[in-house]
């Protein structure tokens, strides 16, 4: 994207406040709790389902699954807007590409692991494959990254947050 591209998008949006943003505060990391509750307690109930042979919780975890699937969409559309907001620097800036890239990934995943539950619940909704349940742990590994360095952004390298906005507008940094 070319400068005047970048330029001509801006003033689409509202006037940026304090923290970059046309909106008062990050809406990305507001959404994307949901998604990271949502996804993580699919696996523990999964786990657990299957440990204490209770195939109710299975129940729990699809549905789970299913919205944290639908919350991620809206969660990547937040999340794009405001990384190109948000002015990274230095490392942040590659910090910023890998977690774009594993956030885009994790929603195929999640689609991909919706539809795969959606039909193992259709078969039999009383079991649950132990490679589904290896790919719930692969999951939530993956989102455990995610927040490592959603973490990293946020108060190692402090996007959208007013001193850091308010140092790159001036030039500090």
């Amino acid at each position: 994207m070319t400068v005047g591209q970048r330029a001509s998008m801006l003033e689409l949006l509202p006037p940026l406040n304090d923290h970059n943003l046309p909106w008062m505060d990050t809406i990305h990391p507001i959404v994307v709790h949901f998604v990271i509750a949502m996804a993580l307690i699919t696996f523990v109930f999964d786990l657990a389902g299957v440990v204490l042979r209770k195939p109710q919780l299975f129940e729990v975890s699809f549905w789970n699954l299913l919205f944290a699937t639908a919350a991620i969409f809206v969660a990547i559309i937040f999340g794009q807007v405001e990384a190109g907001l948000a002015l990274p620097y230095g490392a942040a800036r590659e910090i910023l590409n890998i977690h774009s890239t594993i956030g885009w990934s994790l929603a195929g995943i999640l689609s991909l692991m919706t539809a795969w539950r959606y039909v193992i619940r259709n078969r039999d909704s009383q079991q649950i494959p132990l490679s589904f349940l290896g790919a719930g742990g692969v999951l939530s590994l993956l989102v455990l990254i995610q927040i490592y360095l959603g973490d990293q952004l946020i108060w190692t390298y402090g996007l959208h947050t007013v001193k850091v906005v308010s140092a790159i507008r001036e030039g500090i940094v």
